[in-house]
């Protein structure tokens, strides 16, 4: 049985952060973007201040992230690398002592085809920072996620999540290297963490969702040669976008917006979600999430390995 329906939203493949969030007043409400300062975050981060909330992004780069949100007010700035869970657990317990609780939290850094990295203990990079980065730092801030009658926590995945169900043999890539199909795996793990989240949290008034964001130009490329987005035909050989589906970042920031804030998911969680919509089930070259990456015993099964991996897990 899934959820996986569309229920009327009103939205679509081309509103904005801004359209999404008219009418609601985040007054009061705190949220945490993960690298909030490039790209769809910088854009979700300006339009969460401007209705109201008050962001923090944890950076990677801090000099960076003032620098880029120098003109939006309020925005509070932290360090956080995903890919040294030393550094998650500092942010986090920075956070924790400061007593406040979470009402949104958007994970949204991540890389992608990124040439074979190593961090931590040997662990592939992409499947390191967008997943196992955010699965800790997520279960670190459990107390505050869960304070106050909970919240929503979004985790920002990607049709990409096509490209590869998770490899239960070879997760860290040990056996061979393929950059599209690291990437692959780690958007499906960041589907199979909201549907578990969900189903653990859910009773503690935190809800999760994933979702696509869409196909957006942004520094989330920055590992692909020219060459190769042409051959996709993401951009002509002048490097200007050329793929009449592509979102600006105002449409890109969109959906991760609408999960974290649209009263018409009240109640419903542990869904994927495109296009500022829940997405139907394909298995096809269609819209819409595969199978393998909302399936709740898969989604249990990655949850207890990357508990095990990370040695965090609020649930334990």
């Amino acid at each position: 049985m899934t959820g996986q329906h569309a229920i009327g939203s009103g939205f679509g493949h081309d509103s904005t952060a801004d359209d999404v969030l008219a009418g609601i007043d985040l007054t009061g409400k705190l949220a945490v973007v993960t690298g909030g300062y490039s790209g769809l975050g910088l854009e979700t981060t300006r339009a969460l201040v401007k209705a109201g909330a008050h962001v923090v992004v944890p950076a990677r780069r801090p000099t960076a992230a003032k620098e880029a949100l120098s003109e939006i007010p309020g925005v509070e700035i932290d360090e956080l690398d995903l890919g040294d869970l030393e550094s998650v657990r500092a942010f986090a317990d920075r956070f924790l002592a400061s007593g406040r609780s979470i009402d949104l939290m958007i994970d949204n850094a991540g890389i992608m085809a990124a040439p074979e990295t190593r961090v931590g203990p040997g662990w592939e990079a992409q499947f390191a920072t967008n997943h196992l980065g955010h699965f800790a730092l997520v279960n670190r801030l459990w107390p505050a996620l869960a304070a106050d009658g909970g919240a929503r926590v979004i985790s920002v995945s990607s049709t990409g999540h096509r490209r590869s169900d998770i490899r239960w043999d070879d997760l860290q890539f040990e056996q061979g290297y393929d950059k599209w199909a690291a990437y692959g795996q780690a958007k499906t793990a960041n589907v199979l963490f909201a549907v578990q989240l969900d189903a653990l949290g859910k009773d503690s008034g935190v809800r999760a969702f994933a979702l696509h964001p869409g196909g957006i130009l942004t520094p989330l490329q920055r590992h692909l040669e020219r060459e190769e987005m042409v051959g996709f035909g993401w951009i002509d050989a002048d490097g200007n976008p050329v793929n009449p589906g592509f979102k600006s970042p105002e449409q890109g920031a969109a959906t991760q917006v609408w999960a974290a804030t649209s009263p018409k998911l009240e109640g419903l969680g542990g869904l994927f979600c495109e296009d500022c919509e829940i997405a139907e089930l394909s298995t096809d070259d269609s819209p819409g999430v595969r199978p393998y990456a909302v399936d709740p015993e898969s989604a249990a099964r990655l949850w207890t390995i990357s508990a095990e991996l990370t040695g965090e897990n609020a649930f334990r």
